[in-house]
């Protein structure tokens, strides 16, 4: 080509197909991480990373006056907030506590405390605008329970489980501090070089950057499960199932709770709400857990990752009025 970019044009292709296939590529992630393990040891030292490219993504691909519209609502805003980061937790935990698992089971207590005490995953607004969802409210109640995290997070896990695991809520205030207002300077500051027309123009091939970082975030998760199976294949699948249920009984609960707010909201928080920074709160424990806490957040990818391929449709016949 004359402007001598014409190399890129098959890699963009390709990206434009991915963001295209998006929710199907995703889910298919989470298969290719968990059949290549060698592959998961070597991206997990840049896991970080995946997840401060999947915010900068998630600001460059919300519109700047979206986001503002939704901090217009506070109301919606701040119930959703305190749903996800206040109530979900304490009742689960008033649950957990009436069925004793803390003498049962120590270890599975903290993997669904930190479950359901950690924000939305990072990647929830890259999933909304994959599944043709309201990304920029759900980018708002993200950076809400951000805010939030620091101070209740610690606090509720030390109400419900004691002294089994501590770590610093300064220390993850910090981290979440600069990693979320880097992320915003790179994505608005790309935005607003490049124009809006221009990301419009781009928005399939960014949808498809997103499933490249995510496949990438998801296979630095998922090296250990294979192994596991195999070892104790009873087990894995009652862990499995335990995820999956949590994270898609979180998801029914919110979706009908915000229903009359319309599904353009209902859904999105929904989402944001069943699907948890898990692997955040791990790290901000300094890796002092135990095996099962670190085998629980590698199989609650699956069902967050799953969760788009229904929730599209879904989202997809409501526009439609079918």
């Amino acid at each position: 080509m004359a402007n001598g970019w014409g190399f890129l044009d098959r890699p963009a292709a390709g990206l434009a197909w991915l963001g295209r296939h998006g929710t199907n590529a995703v889910a298919i992630s989470i298969l290719l991480g968990i059949a290549l393990p060698p592959l998961g040891a070597l991206i997990r030292p840049i896991f970080p990373e995946t997840v401060f490219l999947l915010l900068c993504l998630a600001f460059l691909r919300v519109d700047p006056g979206a986001l503002r519209a939704q901090f217009h609502k506070p109301r919606l805003l701040l119930v959703a907030a305190i749903w996800t980061m206040l109530i979900v937790p304490v009742l689960v935990g008033v649950g957990l506590t009436w069925f004793d698992l803390y003498d049962r089971s120590t270890g599975l207590l903290l993997a669904l405390m930190l479950n359901v005490v950690a924000p939305p995953i990072f990647a929830s607004p890259a999933l909304a605008a994959l599944m043709g969802l309201n990304a920029a409210v759900t980018l708002a109640l993200l950076l809400t329970c951000i805010a939030a995290t620091p101070f209740l997070a610690p606090a509720l896990v030390a109400i419900f489980v004691g002294p089994a695991v501590t770590f610093s809520p300064m220390a993850l205030g910090v981290r979440l501090v600069l990693m979320l207002a880097g992320a915003a300077c790179v994505g608005l500051a790309v935005r607003a070089y490049a124009g809006k027309p221009w990301i419009d123009r781009q928005a399939e091939r960014i949808d498809g950057l997103n499933v490249v970082v995510l496949f990438l975030f998801a296979v630095a998760l998922m090296g250990d499960i294979a192994a596991n199976t195999i070892a104790r294949p009873l087990f894995v699948l009652g862990l499995l199932a335990l995820g999956t249920a949590v994270t898609f009984g979180m998801a029914g609960v919110t979706a009908l709770l915000f229903s009359g707010s319309g599904s353009h909201n209902a859904l999105p928080l929904a989402h944001a709400a069943s699907s948890r920074n898990t692997g955040l709160m791990l790290a901000a424990a300094a890796g002092s857990v135990p095996e099962l806490v670190w085998l629980y957040v590698a199989l609650i990818q699956i069902p967050i990752y799953a969760l788009p391929l229904i929730v599209k449709p879904l989202a997809r016949r409501l526009s439609t009025g079918a």
